[in-house]
Parts: C-alpha cells; sequence; structure tokens
C-alpha cells in the first residue's frame, strides 16, 4: 500500500543521527521506477465552535466510549462518513479538568487506522509525564485527508470530519486552551502530507506542523502523488472513486499542495523528516520535501527538516524529538 508505515527496528544512535539537517539546495532524486506504470493503472482503475474555526456542519454523536486510562477510545456517528470513525485522544498523566492543556493531532499512514500509533509506535510512552493532550483519529486506509471528488460507498468527508467536527469536539469535550497557538498537527506518510495540508488550508488553526516522510508537493515527478491518491483511494475506501478527479480537478489539486500555499506556514513551526534510501516511497517523498524546503528558503520561512539514513518508516526518535520541540515552542510563547 502506497505511504503505508512499515515496523521500526529498535531505536540506536544511527536512526536519531540525521545525515543531514536543515540541508539547502539539495539535488533531486532520479525517477521512481514504476511510476508510469502506476500512474496508467490509476486511469484504468477510473459540539462548541473554536474562535478561528469553520463551524462544524453537524454535532458528532459519541456511539460508543470505552475509558483505558490515560487513553480514550471514542467511536462516533458524523453524515460526513458512511461508517462509524473512530479516535483515541490519550490524556496528559495526572490530567486535570481544571487547567487547560496544549492539543497534538496525530494522523496515521495509509493502511493504518486510528490505533496504530498506539499499539505500534509506543505513543503512551513518547508522552509520558508531558502536559500534552494528543488526539488520534481514524483518516481512512486511503482517506488522503481529503473530501473526495467522488465516492462509490458513500461519504468519505475526512477533511470536512477532522477540520470542521472533530477538531470542535475535541475542544468542547477535553481541557484544551482551545488556541490555535497551543494547537498542532503532526503524521506518518500520508497523515504526514495531511498535516502540512490540513496546516496550509486553514492556517488560523495549527500553530506547528510535523510531517514524518510525508509528500509535501503533490505535483513532484508528473504528479506521481496525485496517481497515488487516486489508485489506492479507488481501489480500497472508495471503491472505484477518486481523490482528485480522472481527468484531474487541477483547482482541488491546487487547494490541497502544500508547497503551492507557502505563506500559510509562515510564524509557524515547521518540522519536516525523512529517509534517504531509494524505495518506491521516500524516492518521491524526499524530493518533494526538499522542493518544499526551497519554496520555505526563498519565502524566508524558517523551519527543522532532516534527512536520515533509511527507507519509509517511523523514527520512533524523531518522534520523540518533535514531541518535546512542539512542547518547547509553545512554552516560548507562553
Amino acid at each position: 500500500m502506497p505511504f503505508s508505515a512499515q515496523t521500526p527496528p529498535a531505536d540506536s544512535p544511527s536512526h536519531l543521527q540525521p545525515n543531514r539537517a536543515c540541508v539547502h539546495r539539495l539535488s533531486r532524486r532520479t525517477l521512481l521506477k514504476g511510476v508510469g506504470g502506476l500512474a496508467a493503472a490509476s486511469v484504468i482503475g477510473g459540539g462548541a465552535v473554536v474562535a478561528g474555526a469553520a463551524p462544524a456542519q453537524a454535532a458528532l454523536t459519541v456511539a460508543e466510549h470505552e475509558d483505558h486510562g490515560r487513553m480514550q477510545y471514542y467511536k462516533l456517528t458524523t453524515s460526513s462518513i458512511g461508517w462509524l470513525p473512530r479516535v483515541n485522544v490519550l490524556l496528559p498523566d495526572g490530567y486535570d479538568t481544571s487547567r487547560r492543556y496544549p492539543v497534538l493531532f496525530l494522523l496515521h499512514g495509509g493502511g493504518e487506522n486510528y490505533s496504530t500509533f498506539d499499539t505500534k509506535y509506543d505513543i503512551r510512552n513518547h508522552t509520558a509525564g508531558r502536559d500534552l493532550i494528543v488526539v488520534m483519529p481514524d483518516g481512512g486506509a486511503a482517506g488522503w485527508y481529503c473530501d473526495p471528488e467522488s465516492s462509490n460507498v458513500g461519504p468519505r468527508n475526512w477533511e470536512t470530519f477532522h477540520i470542521k467536527e472533530l477538531l470542535p469536539w475535541v475542544d468542547a469535550t477535553f481541557a484544551t486552551t482551545g488556541q490555535a497557538s497551543r494547537r498542532a498537527i503532526s503524521g506518518f506518510s500520508m497523515g504526514g502530507f495531511g498535516a502540512l495540508k490540513y496546516a496550509a488550508k486553514y492556517p488560523e488553526l495549527f500553530a506547528s506542523v510535523s510531517s514524518h516522510s510525508g509528500p509535501a508537493d503533490l505535483r513532484i515527478q508528473d504528479g506521481a502523488v496525485v496517481h497515488w491518491a487516486n489508485f489506492t483511494a479507488s481501489a480500497t475506501d472508495l471503491k472505484g472513486g477518486t481523490i482528485y478527479g480522472i481527468p484531474w480537478d487541477q483547482a482541488r489539486v491546487s487547494a490541497d499542495n502544500p508547497v503551492e500555499h507557502v505563506e500559510s506556514y509562515r510564524g509557524k513551526r515547521v518540522f519536516l523528516v525523512c529517509g534517504t534510501e531509494s524505495d518506491r516511497y521516500e524516492s518521491i517523498v524526499l524530493p518533494s520535501q526538499q522542493n518544499f524546503e526551497k519554496v520555505l528558503d526563498g519565502a524566508g520561512i524558517g523551519y527543522e527538516r532532516y534527512e536520515d539514513t533509511g527507507a519509509h518508516v517511523v523514527r520512533w526518535g524523531r518522534i520523540q524529538q518533535d514531541i518535546d520541540s512542539l512542547l518547547n515552542h509553545f512554552a516560548k510563547g507562553a
């Protein structure tokens, strides 16, 4: 599955040290082998409102709730999704409703779900002792954090669900600050793209954005990421529907493309990381992030970026570094 996670090896010093940090003017990678075939295949496959947030289109209803201490599990009813999406909300140690906490929305990769950062990537230990609420919602196996151009299985409007419904519900349900200055968004792979996209389209909602091996340019390599999104969503979530249409809805692509909205990142904390191995994922992600870096440089927008040895995996050390860095960023802005 394109942009799906692989289980990373245990951390070692090599995983924590970048090959190059905040690299400038890096050369482009060679074109991914097989993208042309994939492109051809995609054509054939034919509650409360937070200040600055878009109003929720419909109130979310809690269909199921399980209390697991720090981890709170919910199954929600929404007209935006044709099934009951789930969300894990990880609370801080000693969670106190009389206090107010910053929030991190953490988005999973392709082929994963709301539970992956808990069951696979040890998010509880990454946040132990830290005053942070972490929200981990479903995003579809290949939902691409989008409202698709078409669907043959009912509504799959993940962007509407996350931004207009889930975000206000989180602020109404938990002891958050309710302020964009204390709200971050991050993700891996497909979720890394989703984080960059949401921060670009809704800059008033997030102060920090992080992408762990997520593509930052939909149009890189003749639109390889758009082809992937269309093909994977058509084959799985949408049963022949597409994210961007065939032929593409160019306005829809541009609206979602992080590199085309560079000014949205001004004044935000931006954290980017990917691997340097020429596997079929990082061979696209790496040049897309490098292209994004050049655009940020040209606009004079600061960022933090790392290129690490290895393939398309979640780097545990970088997740920890990212969380601690965003909390330091919030503290400095207090």
